[in-house]
């Protein structure tokens, strides 16, 4: 085997190992958007597809309720 490669260390979800996102939390959610407003995918947040539909809900939310801007 060729020096050089490794396996990547495959990401485990935040959520699921207990931590919890609420829309009233603005500093948390707004880690999962990026610097444009959009909301980051599941390969870069490491959630699972589950979490990840429940983070873009908050996050909608937070919209809705003006806590986030739609755009930057």
């Amino acid at each position: 085997m060729a020096e050089g490669f490794y396996r990547k260390k495959k990401k485990i979800c935040q959520m699921c190992a207990g931590k919890s996102v609420d829309y009233k939390d603005v500093m948390i959610v707004s880690k999962y958007i990026n610097e444009k407003g959009k909301i980051m995918p599941r390969r870069m947040t490491g959630a699972c597809a589950k979490h990840q539909r429940h983070i873009a809900e908050q996050i909608k939310r937070a919209r809705y309720m003006a806590l986030l801007p739609y755009v930057k």
